[in-house]
């Protein structure tokens, strides 16, 4: 099965709940998520056997800036905070040859003497270091062989190093095949050649750029000097008499590192935007005196120091005489901080993530080793290896071939199936080779190494082989894979068949409205009221995983019906399976549930109430996963909603009387008024209040006798005033109204005429 095949199978079936289900991972994007050892991931999509990444050592720094190696395999690391070099032999033993105040010591290397050169920043020096010292030099025993303070004094610069508060920075060091050491500078950018055989020579200026710094040199193949630079991003070639030609001006405002190839091909590393400085300054204590001195480093070293700032990822670029400038390799998270070129390829170190890439011949990159730490920042060649020194932790690597059985493995990115699942079998790409397939299970998110279980990871089954291609970890919801690949082993694209345990749908919320009724349409403004229809908790819809979970998280707008009933619902599938809704209703008293609806697929319903006798009710809403399932495997899972009253029949008025009312006190006689009485009945619900009017005139609220509306019986006792310039002998007789309303605004109306001699 292609990589496409089964990129194919897995998106159809995200797009369906049922059945069983592939989980695949055959992208350099997705494979990126595993942890690999001693296996390269190719751009292509492929895991392949490649080098192995194993500790040499780690040392009490936070950077190794540089690394040197001798011929006798011993290796020297340039290392900041604390700024320290430090000699380890090729089996680990690390020994402190140099110790220094200053922030960093950035570059070693080893000169044809025989002794080592380290420079410091920010006070811009170089020290010579006997390489068999049995002590410890500081800068005042080590000699100093290159000093920028003092160079600028004497060019009348600064009058004294020490306290014209200027960072000095050497950012790179080479030594031509004659023997001379070239120094490369910021603030401003130079090139100073010394040669160290000569017992006190000075250094001269040998080249001079108006960029802010230069940040790397290499040597072409003709015995030119190539550097590149921080602040327009420059690529120079410097002829062995010091006059400079641009060979390129990058896209990137910087660059970081360079190397040649066999062929001659100059690699160029870009980083940052050329518009803007997106970094901060540093603020750095110099010294004991306490003196201040800020300055701006470079994008990708300001990056290592503050290990979380990232200038816009790397590109890599080949520069050759009969071509354009053309793009080998580009990371949109990395920052690449040293190249170095061999029959192998191009390797890259980078950061944030401690990812060493190789760009190959054929135009496919591999991320070869990932270190612990976060940026990979430095290398030097031994026979047969790369020893690569880090920041953020500051250690040294050694990556090379060769490993025991299980030195060349990948574990998967873990798998979430959502709920307890059942593993089937594993499809690899065809063409792959070499290879075993382990697998494990959990029901934690991820594996936690426990201090009791030495031998494994807490909460999670042991890898365990495949057989017959067939997953034998235990059921559970979390999976990952692993597969050990042998010499020459290569794995493109695998997919674990997995099959979810069903689980049964869940009904969160029930809310019952009566006197709603949800319509097709929107009503429109001012056409007819409507009600607000929301769950009393305010969060249920949003457990739901059907498809339609926003649509059922927030209130829904429904017309004002008095005689219809809404009722709407929340429900979800830890399978993510399609659902069908069966309603129930049942009255008080009864003892048997009444099928109202059958199969709904919306959560919502609304049903005319006045087909069923007023009285108090109770819905049942009966969710099951059937769609989704074959005949008998389905689940249900359902709710009742709490009790609610239906009642569309109006209340009943009776005794309705209305007559002169008793002169209290004189003179009443010249404020004639009518003394009205009746009684109102209510089979379902409590009569809520009542309202009268004298002659087609305005509504009066109207008190029961007692004061409080609460029961389905009330009786009304009112004196009622004539309107004004009424006039009993005059007029032959009034009309008095009354209406009543229950809770559920069911009305009745009630007329009663008086003759003008019942009106005194």
């Amino acid at each position: 099965m292609t990589a496409a095949a089964l990129l194919a199978l897995v998106g159809g079936a995200a797009a369906s709940a049922q059945g069983t289900k592939l989980w695949t991972q055959s992208r350099f994007e997705e494979l990126e998520k595993g942890t690999p050892q001693g296996v390269e991931i190719s751009s292509d999509g492929k895991l392949r056997a490649g080098p192995v990444a194993s500790e040499v050592v780690t040392t009490p720094s936070s950077f190794v800036w540089s690394v040197a190696v001798g011929k006798d395999g011993v290796a020297y690391l340039a290392t900041g905070a604390p700024a320290t070099v430090l000699r380890v032999a090729p089996e680990g033993k690390s020994t402190k040859l140099f110790e220094t105040r200053a922030l960093a010591v950035q570059v070693v290397r080893l000169g044809p003497d025989g002794a080592l050169y380290a420079a410091t920043i920010p006070d811009g020096r170089v020290y010579r270091i006997k390489t068999d010292a049995v002590t410890v030099a500081d800068e005042t025993t080590a000699e100093v062989v290159f000093d920028l303070g003092k160079l600028d004094a004497a060019a009348g610069k600064a009058d004294d190093r020490k306290i014209d508060g200027k960072a000095r920075y050497i950012w790179d060091m080479t030594f031509d095949s004659a023997g001379r050491l070239y120094v490369a500078t910021g603030g401003p950018g130079m090139v100073y050649r010394l040669d160290v055989r000569k017992a006190g020579a000075a250094a001269e200026a040998f080249f001079k750029t108006d960029e802010q710094h230069i940040r790397v040199l290499a040597w072409d193949k003709a015995g030119n000097l190539i550097a590149g630079t921080d602040g327009s991003g420059l690529v120079y070639r410097i002829t062995p008499n010091g006059k400079g030609y641009v060979l390129w001006s990058a896209p990137r405002r910087e660059i970081p590192a360079l190397a040649v190839g066999a062929d001659g091909t100059i690699y160029a590393a870009t980083v940052g935007d050329k518009s803007r400085n997106p970094l901060p300054q540093l603020p750095v204590q110099a010294g004991s005196g306490g003196i201040t001195i800020t300055f701006v480093n470079p994008g990708s070293v300001q990056a290592a120091n503050a290990s979380t700032t990232l200038p816009e990822g790397s590109e890599i670029y080949a520069l050759r005489s009969d071509e354009a400038p053309r793009k080998v390799w580009s990371g949109k998270d990395e920052i690449v901080y040293q190249l170095a070129a061999s029959s192998e390829g191009l390797t890259a170190l980078t950061g944030n993530r401690g990812r060493v890439f190789t760009i190959h011949a054929d135009g496919t990159a591999g991320d070869i080793a990932h270190v612990e730490a976060q940026q990979a920042v430095a290398m030097a060649a031994v026979p047969g290896a790369w020893l690569v020194g880090t920041a953020n932790t500051g250690k040294l690597y050694r990556i090379a071939a060769g490993g025991g059985k299980e030195a060349h493995s990948y574990a998967s990115d873990v798998l979430d199936a959502g709920a307890m699942t059942r593993w089937g079998r594993v499809e690899v790409e065809p063409g792959s080779r070499g290879y075993e397939v382990w697998t494990r299970s959990g029901n934690v998110e991820q594996p936690v190494r426990s201090a009791r279980n030495v031998g494994g990871d807490w909460g999670w089954s042991d890898w365990q082989q495949t057989e017959d291609g067939k997953v034998v970890s235990p059921a559970g919801r979390y999976l990952q894979w692993k597969v050990v690949l042998g010499e020459g082993g290569v794995v493109a694209g695998v997919g674990v068949n997995y099959l979810p345990v069903n689980a049964a749908p869940v009904v969160d919320e029930v809310v019952v409205v009566p006197g709603a009724r949800v319509v097709a349409q929107a009503v429109a403004a001012g056409q007819a009221a409507t009600v607000s229809i929301a769950f009393a908790s305010g969060t249920q819809g949003n457990v739901n995983f059907d498809g339609n979970a926003g649509a059922a998280a927030g209130p829904i707008q429904a017309q004002k019906d008095r005689t219809a009933v809404t009722v709407r619902w929340a429900a979800h599938d830890d399978n993510g399976d399609d659902m069908l809704y069966d309603l129930y209703l049942r009255g008080d008293g009864e003892h048997e549930w009444r099928l109202l609806k059958k199969g709904l697929t919306e959560k919502v319903f609304s049903f005319d109430g006045a087909t069923l006798p007023d009285g108090g009710y109770r819905m049942r809403v009966v969710a099951t996963d059937a769609p989704s399932h074959a005949p008998g495997a389905a689940l249900t899972g359902e709710l009742v909603s709490d009790r609610f009253e239906l009642d569309t029949t109006a209340p009943v008025i009776a005794g309705l009387k209305a007559g002169s009312a008793p002169c209290a006190a004189p003179p009443c006689a010249k404020t004639p008024s009518l003394r009205v009485s009746f009684e109102a009945k209510d089979a379902a619900s409590a009569v809520a209040h009542a309202e009268y009017s004298v002659d087609a005139g305005p509504w009066v609220y109207l008190e029961p006798v007692g004061g409080l509306s609460d029961a389905r019986e009330e009786r009304y006792e009112v004196s009622v005033p004539l309107p004004a310039g009424s006039d009993g002998a005059t007029e032959p007789e009034h009309l008095v109204t009354v209406r009543v309303y229950d809770r559920h605004e069911n009305m009745a109306v009630a007329k009663v005429v008086v003759g003008s001699s019942e009106v005194k």
